[in-house]
């Protein structure tokens, strides 16, 4: 079963944010271009498209997946650039929805890249 056939779990809070060592694991389970930010309690990847409409579209995709999940990274959309940057807002940290939201991201990549054709390398 991938990260992305997984559902995200809602966080209330008052659960520890994973451990560097739970994250890493499941970073090595993403595509090799997400990475650990802030000290391992952010988990971000840009997305490089052929010019902004392409990068809105995927921001938009991903945007319905985030609501239907529940679960909201930030974007930073710029000119054919979209980073996506997550974390649990409730612990401050890391948990594996996260890292299933991550996975789903790169699965609206291949959805907007058969549509468009504008990712570039």
């Amino acid at each position: 079963m991938s990260l992305a056939d997984n559902k995200c779990i809602p966080c209330r809070g008052g659960v520890p944010p994973l451990t560097e060592s739970q994250a890493m694991n499941l970073l090595g389970q993403l595509d090799s271009s997400w990475e650990l930010t802030n000290s391992a309690t952010h988990l971000q990847r840009s997305y490089l498209f052929k010019n902004f409409v392409h990068a809105m579209d995927f921001a938009n995709k991903l945007a319905d997946v985030a609501e239907e999940e529940g679960h909201h990274p930030e974007l930073h959309i710029g000119w054919g650039k979209c980073t996506v940057d997550l974390w649990t807002h409730k612990i401050n940290g890391l948990t594996e929805s996260d890292f299933f939201l991550a996975a789903k991201s790169d699965r609206v990549l291949e959805i907007v890249r058969s549509a468009t054709e504008g990712i570039q390398p």
